[in-house]
């Protein structure tokens, strides 16, 4: 009978929901009894730190994957889309003028800075499911407009390629923070470094099913290629096979992003959000329960829903996101000097990563894919794209998933520092021994340089800004975090690689390849500097790294003093 009491009082605040079973267990009737907001989000996200590895959590990985297989393969057939636009729209030259190559190339990257800043800021302003899906839409529609382009005389193809392609990069950027903050919002906290990693690691699958794809339509139009003796000769029916191709190498990439649409616009808000943010702690609650147990959403009592907020208002201990609390909390030194390893390693990073693929040429005549001896239109486009598949599988994939595989157990700031050391080492040895080392010696260090940028800087820098800011400005946090590797990445492209011709002759194109690549080696020495200001984040919460791990505050028979925030102290 003593028992009794207490429930009765309880039913006064909530009543217990249906739902919930051996497999799933109802978190909301758990907290029912708890009437401070803070205690119940402690608690509720405690649950979702420590739940075991389930289906959920696989499909959270395959909806957000899919979003980075898709950005990868779009990102990854510019160099395959501009040879074959070379072909089909200067024939007398067989490629693309320089000028036009750089200018394309260089559009995706413009349109992602703006797409990681502004999708960045909205996430954090109007919620993560408002905006997930948002991107893959406007990368649907640039991949088809892309693909339906064609010039006419009062407009220039590469004029609309590249307008087409700074949409796409809106998109592309919009999802790099978009999902690295679900995920890590969605994760376990034992596995939430692998889980975020698998994500990430679409990115060397994408690349892969590109060169695939590639290789396909090449063979598919081998009878029409085969004709043409060099690209310079490619009209007719070649001209015409190559427009198809390129135009199906470019359309194939929306199909992914369409099948991935529909779960990105039913995803729920994460809990953290709905907690943090929204303040809606019953909505929260009735979140966590129907995420895990396979439903769209929640759907609280609106009564108790109404008055938990308005509680939640009045006694949340986290503070509201604004300008001058945004500014407040990066003024603090060790908050400021957060984002400045997480932004800074990003932007050293990119610089080298999008350098390195200006040995492209070499390594391919190394590994025999050059297209220099090819007899035939079609030998140059197969061996484009065999070298494309072999380069990729050589370093990028094995890196990525050794990653995955590490993170975990290794630690993020363990991988980032080995990683810039051993790159560091890596282009020093190219740039100063350039002329000295064997073809086979470049292929080998090639190969070592693409393996440990994956396992390496190219996958943390990727990770740590998705899981050590506060959730009211996590994802714009990792959003500039985002935007300054893309800027060290035009910075890469287009003013340190065009360096490489300096004081080219007939005999030699690339004299200056070898200071290029100590520019580059400079670059890698700067990011080890700057992923001292990063902490370890393996198997911590979000709430710890953030500062946002609060202890219940103390009853007043125990203490009229007020419980301080983490992040005062």
């Amino acid at each position: 009978m003593a028992d009794a009491a207490p429930d009765t009082a309880n039913q006064k605040f909530a009543s217990k929901t249906s739902g919930g079973n051996n497999a799933y267990h109802n978190f909301h009737n758990d907290f029912l009894h708890i009437q401070d907001p803070n205690e119940r989000r402690r608690l509720a996200l405690a649950e979702i730190d420590k739940a075991p590895f389930g289906w959920y959590h696989v499909r959270a990985c395959v909806v957000a994957g899919i979003g980075f297989f898709t950005d990868s393969y779009d990102i990854f057939a510019v160099s395959l889309l501009n040879t074959m636009l070379g072909i089909v729209y200067y024939p007398q030259l067989g490629k693309l003028p320089t000028s036009s190559d750089n200018a394309i190339k260089l559009s995706t990257s413009a349109g992602t800075v703006v797409g990681q800043l502004v999708f960045g800021w909205l996430a954090d302003h109007v919620g993560r499911k408002r905006m997930y899906g948002l991107e893959l839409i406007i990368i649907i529609f640039a991949t088809l407009g892309q693909a339906l382009s064609s010039g006419s005389p009062s407009v220039n193809i590469v004029g609309l390629i590249i307008f087409w392609r700074v949409l796409l990069g809106v998109g592309i950027g919009g999802d790099y923070p978009l999902s690295s903050i679900i995920t890590s919002e969605f994760a376990t906290t034992k596995w939430r470094g692998a889980m975020m990693g698998a994500v990430f690691a679409m990115q060397g699958i994408g690349q892969l099913v590109c060169a695939f794809v590639m290789l396909f339509v090449t063979l598919g139009f081998r009878e029409a290629l085969s004709v043409a003796p060099t690209t310079k000769d490619c009209d007719g029916y070649c001209a015409v096979a190559v427009d198809k191709m390129w135009r199906t190498l470019i359309g194939f990439g929306a199909v992914p992003a369409c099948i991935a649409l529909y779960y990105r616009l039913t995803i729920p808000e994460t809990p953290r959000y709905t907690f943090d943010i929204g303040r809606d702690v019953e909505k929260a609650a009735d979140d966590v329960k129907a995420y895990i147990s396979g439903k769209r959403e929640g759907h609280p009592d609106d009564v108790a829903r109404i008055q938990a907020r308005e509680a939640a208002q009045a006694q949340m201990t986290i503070p509201k996101a604004s300008w001058s609390d945004f500014c407040r909390h990066y003024a603090i030194p060790k908050n400021g000097l957060l984002l400045f390893g997480t932004a800074g390693s990003w932007f050293m990073l990119d610089v080298a990563f999008y350098g390195l693929s200006l040995n492209n040429a070499v390594i391919l005549e190394v590994i025999g894919y050059s297209t220099k001896y090819a007899k035939s239109t079609y030998e140059i486009l197969y061996n484009t794209a065999i070298g494309n598949l072999i380069i990729v599988l050589a370093g990028a994939v094995p890196g990525y998933w050794v990653s995955v595989a590490t993170l975990d157990t290794l630690g993020r700031k363990t991988i980032q520092m080995g990683g810039f050391i051993i790159l560091t080492i890596l282009f020093v040895v190219m740039g100063f021994a350039y002329n000295h080392i064997s073809s086979n010696g470049l292929l080998a260090i090639y190969v070592l340089a693409q393996f440990f940028f994956n396992f390496g800087p190219n996958m943390t820098t990727f990770i740590v800004p998705g899981e050590v800011f506060p959730t009211r400005y996590r994802s714009t946090s990792h959003g500039i975090s985002a935007a300054s590797g893309k800027i060290g990445s035009i910075i890469g492209q287009g003013a340190i690689s065009i360096l490489r011709t300096h004081g080219a002759t007939p005999d030699n194109e690339n004299p200056w390849m070898d200071h290029v690549l100590e520019i580059y080696a400079l670059f890698m020495l700067l990011g080890i500097f700057t992923t001292i200001f990063i902490p370890e984040t393996k198997r911590k919460t979000l709430e710890e790294l953030s500062g946002e791990d609060q202890p219940a505050p103390l009853p007043a028979a125990e203490g009229s003093s007020q419980t301080k925030t983490a992040e005062s102290l």
